[in-house]
């Protein structure tokens, strides 16, 4: 197929490579010059294991072109997907005004019938919405498509290419039949991972997926902060509950809360829609609440072990992005604890594989009270503490000798439960998990120093 993916950000270039890769004849379209130039020479905007080569792959077979032509891409694509942002608004709701601009666009160049893809996470209605803009500019016949992307980040192109379903809201046969086999090459093992269904439903979908695994992690880490009280073990309690067949172990993590570009800001959507038919989701207002507090769980140990005391203090901190295998800073907890100590008089020397760039985009400039290192043990030096906000592979098995070596006192806070405490307790750290009771054998020499 002859296909236009609106939008080089995530979702669109993931999506416009995976269907270049399939056969597919793809242009991609952004207004950004820079970024299409980059494009074009091999440089990808984003950090996505595996994309890169991709993109270079299919470009060399031309089956991938890139360009800020958005009339000749139209006009040239029998389905134009728009992948645009959809920032939220202060209030929650979506903002609609980038994809409803691409929606005119397509209709003002439209040369014959189109079938348009709201790939973007968009709200209830939406597609309605998008099908009266395009149709203002034409009276070629435009059919709208609700296809709600669930990709990973970190997995993307596994996602894409292996997807567990494909969701696909239409409201005419034909426009059905052109998504149908447009994916067929991607689930020729199972083609039951097609799922069609009203536009209206397929909207929905994606927002209450992502809600509900949102509330999953919420729960979690609910029920790790009632651990730390009554002295049990949030990882015990987690294989507890997720060798359960109907529960399962996937998002049941405790950990210093959930970021990115998609839990927050769906919960916030579902929150806004259901207010505007006038229904209180109580469950999905918790949800944010206590991912929102959440945040600040690491910075609260912070202090309570230095006994409120982290002025002139310095931290080094493992892990910016909000997961691993990404350079994703979307309202990632590293944000909030970075500036909470900064605020607090601390010094912050802080790492990361893929991320640091796009932390010092989102953080800002800090003077000396912020410097990034390339290498995490530089981050240990005349250091009071290290702070684990992110399970990157490479923190998992540190030499945690010389970690004591580095820092002025052996104290760790992990924000994700990765390094085994019985170890920790062994070797003498103050070790602060989530959801379990500290090790606080270096607890007196740590807060004296």
């Amino acid at each position: 197929m002859r296909i236009a993916v609106i939008g080089t950000g995530y979702v669109g270039l993931v999506a416009g490579t995976c269907f270049a890769e399939s056969g597919n004849d793809v242009i991609c379209v952004d207004i950004d010059d820079k970024k299409v130039a980059d494009l074009k020479e091999g440089k990808i905007p984003i950090y996505e294991p595996g994309l890169e080569e991709m993109v270079k792959h299919n470009v060399k077979e031309e089956r991938l072109s890139f360009t800020t032509n958005t009339q000749n891409a139209v006009e040239s694509s029998d389905v134009v997907f728009i992948a645009v942002g959809t920032p939220p608004d202060e209030d929650g709701s979506a903002d609609l005004q980038y994809v409803l601009s691409v929606a005119r666009d397509i209709g003002k160049y439209a040369n014959g019938p189109k079938v348009i893809v709201d790939k973007s996470t968009v709200p209830v209605g939406t597609a309605d919405k998008v099908k009266a803009a395009a149709q203002t500019e034409t009276s070629h016949e435009m059919s709208v498509v609700s296809n709600p992307e669930f990709l990973k980040e970190g997995a993307a192109i596994d996602d894409f290419m292996k997807p567990d379903r494909v969701v696909i809201g239409s409201a005419t046969e034909s426009s059905r039949d052109v998504m149908h086999r447009l994916y067929e090459p991607f689930v020729h093992d199972n083609p039951n991972k097609i799922i069609h269904m009203d536009v209206k439903s397929a909207e929905l979908t994606k927002y209450a997926a992502n809600a509900m695994l949102a509330t999953r992690i919420s729960f979690m880490n609910e029920i790790a902060n009632i651990c730390e009280r009554v002295g049990a073990d949030v990882t015990n309690v987690r294989t507890g509950i997720g060798s359960d067949s109907r529960i399962g172990m996937p998002f049941l993590y405790a950990g210093c809360g959930y970021g990115g570009s998609c839990f927050p800001k769906d919960v916030q959507a579902v929150i806004r829609t259901a207010r505007e038919f006038n229904y209180d989701f109580k469950i999905l207002q918790s949800v944010e609440e206590v991912n929102a507090k959440q945040k600040f769980t690491v910075f609260e140990k912070v202090r309570e072990h230095f006994e409120g005391d982290l002025a002139g203090r310095t931290f080094a901190i493992w892990g910016l992005a909000f997961k691993p295998r990404t350079d994703d800073m979307r309202e990632a907890p590293a944000i909030y604890i970075i500036n909470s100590l900064i605020e607090a008089g601390a010094t912050v020397k802080a790492t990361d594989p893929e991320a640091i760039e796009q932390a010092s985009l989102r953080l800002g400039d800090k003077g000396d009270k912020l410097q990034y290192l390339e290498h995490p043990y530089e981050t240990l030096e005349n250091a009071d503490a290290l702070l684990l906000l992110t399970e990157w592979s490479e923190f998992r098995n540190p030499d945690f000798e010389l970690i004591r070596k580095k820092l002025k006192s052996p104290v760790i806070f992990d924000g994700r439960n990765i390094f085994p405490k019985s170890e920790m307790e062994k070797m003498g750290f103050a070790y602060y998990p989530i959801g379990s009771a500290p090790t606080t054998h270096a607890r007196r020499s740590a807060s004296t120093t």
